[in-house]
């Protein structure tokens, strides 16, 4: 075995993805079974300037130098030998938001990610012209809220593009966008599995009306389709990615992708009736569709796989990071005891807890919103534990009610796509760190959404593993050989799953959890009200919303 992976070393016989996260930034190197090699990563987070969330354009590259870095490492300490070079790149990112660049390719404003909700106004017109859905996170919601609000810069625009796809134009020179990412830029028309043209003369139309010459068109990556090839390495780009020379130019790339489209392809979710759910600092569901929805839903997005296909996609902005703020306070008591724990062990010990609490949290709530959630119309959002005075306060009630918590926007949404649309699915897979302690976040997920939910034995490296698989179809498939086939066949074929069933106990203590969220929700839109952040006052006037249960 030694022997062998040493040779796919040496020789090239590898793929390489990298998947830029909310919260961290790796690097997975795959040999010719698609087993993962060698594994890289950077821990970094968004900042909230100015009201908006961000990172900057010089922590996208020290990241991705650190995990490529970080994976050569590994490669060495793991095989003994040195990475000289990988036989097929991929990059992926988190989806949607808006980076804009001049034609010197000089970013033009703050990159605005996907957990922003400053397009209220932009998201309503854009759905009200188009007749679909448009979310706030969309790149094109962006872009036309910047134009309603004057911003000085539309004129200057040369280019637009996600994450994915500014890394990919630097490592390349090539402006191309994987069609799954680019869903989340603009409608994609299936018919021609590019751009809606009919919506792309509208919005230039309403941005006219509103001040501003755009040429969406002309602004847009190209769109590719899993399997395209999307240009190689440069020498430029091979510097950016490691300045100390390991990596040669010339290194074929796949179409970058989306965190959606690369969570569907690590879960082996591309065929129709497939779905999955990734879970982090955000958390969202992709289930691939049979055929157009009936109706508009402001729950659900329409994006596609990488291949194309239609696809729901359910997406929360907020996800297990207040999870993780309450593990954080939880390892810092134990540590205080003189407890030596890490991380994992704190984590293992709360989720295992939650196993043993009430089914339905015991009467208490929790709403884990530490940004705004479209879903339940927050434009921001405060995290809020409460309880009845006669709730017991148990670690382990506790700890399911913060579980719980985490998957309840998602619930909303996934009712809409599962019962008022009808949509069936035969299997619903998991992964994220939300899954890493085997049978408890599954188990909830499987009673939130009254469905079975798998957890496989590979997707554990996420999204990273996914693009390099990605990355490594475009460069070793069969003639004609479809995406599905490929997975089914040449990467998921004797993977084992693990598969947990809805429990009825575990199903109706969700749905009691879940009509005092939804009866709750006034007192989270109360906290936003009157609870400030940073050097924002409160509004001391509780408005109609506040008072008011909003719908779900």
């Amino acid at each position: 075995m030694t022997t062998d992976v040493t040779g796919a070393i040496d020789s090239g016989r590898t793929a390489l993805g990298i998947e830029l996260g909310s919260t961290r930034i790796k690097a997975v190197l795959i040999g010719p079974d698609h087993e993962p090699l060698a594994v890289g990563s950077h821990d970094w987070e968004n900042q909230l300037v100015d009201g908006l969330w961000t990172y900057s354009l010089d922590e996208v590259w020290s990241g991705v130098q650190q995990s490529v870095a970080a994976l050569a490492e590994d490669v060495r300490r793991r095989h003994g030998v040195e990475l000289t070079g990988v036989g097929a790149l991929g990059v992926s990112a988190m989806m949607h938001g808006y980076l804009a660049f001049d034609a010197d390719g000089t970013l033009l404003a703050p990159f605005r990610t996907w957990r922003n909700t400053n397009t209220g106004r932009a998201t309503e017109r854009l759905s009200a012209e188009f007749g679909v859905n448009i979310p706030h996170r969309w790149s094109v919601a962006h872009l036309y809220q910047a134009v309603l609000d004057g911003e000085e810069h539309i004129g200057r625009i040369d280019h637009l593009t996600t994450l994915a796809g500014y890394v990919h134009w630097q490592l390349t020179g090539e402006k191309v966008l994987g069609v799954g990412d680019a869903s989340g830029m603009f409608p994609i028309d299936a018919a021609t599995g590019g751009y809606d043209a009919t919506m792309l003369a509208r919005f230039d139309e309403l941005a006219a009306e509103a001040g501003a010459q755009l040429g969406l068109a002309g602004l847009l990556p190209a769109v590719a389709v899993a399997g395209q090839p999307a240009g190689a390495l440069t020498e430029a780009g091979a510097r950016l990615l490691d300045p100390a020379g390991r990596l040669r130019a010339g290194t074929p790339l796949c179409p970058p992708e989306g965190d959606a489209g690369t969570g569907m392809v690590a879960t082996n979710s591309v065929a129709p009736r497939t779905g999955n759910v990734s879970a982090g600092t955000s958390i969202f569901a992709m289930v691939v569709l049979e055929g157009d929805l009936a109706g508009v839903h402001r729950e659900l997005d329409l994006v596609t796989t990488p291949a194309g296909d239609p696809v729901a996609m359910v997406h929360c902005n907020n996800g297990a990071s207040e999870l993780d703020a309450w593990a954080g306070l939880f390892g810092q008591f134990a540590r205080a005891l003189g407890a030596e724990v890490d991380s994992a062990q704190v984590f293992q010990t709360l989720f295992t807890a939650a196993l043993d609490g009430a089914r339905d949290g015991g009467g208490m709530l929790a709403y884990n919103y530490l940004s705004g959630e479209p879903i339940t119309d927050f434009e921001e959002g405060r995290p809020l534990f409460l309880r009845s005075p006669d709730s017991p306060l148990d670690l382990g009630s506790f700890m399911r009610t913060q579980l719980f918590s985490s998957l309840a926007t998602l619930r909303i949404g996934m009712d809409v796509l599962l019962q008022a649309e009808g949509v069936q699915l035969d299997r619903m897979f998991a992964h994220g760190g939300l899954f890493k302690t085997e049978g408890v976040a599954q188990r909830f997920l499987a009673a939130a959404i009254d469905t079975p939910v798998s957890v496989g034995d590979v997707a554990a490296e996420g999204g990273a593993w996914g693009i390099a698989v990605l990355a490594a179809f475009a460069t070793g498939r069969a003639p004609g050989q479809s995406l599905a086939d490929y997975l089914d066949t040449a990467v998921f074929a004797g993977t084992s799953m693990q598969t947990h069933l809805p429990d009825p106990d575990d199903v109706a203590g969700f749905d009691a959890f879940m009509r005092r969220y939804v009866a709750a929700l006034p007192v989270e839109r109360a906290a936003v009200a009157h609870v400030a952040v940073g050097d924002r006052p409160t509004d001391p006037t509780p408005s109609a919303a506040t008072t008011e249960e909003q719908p779900a």
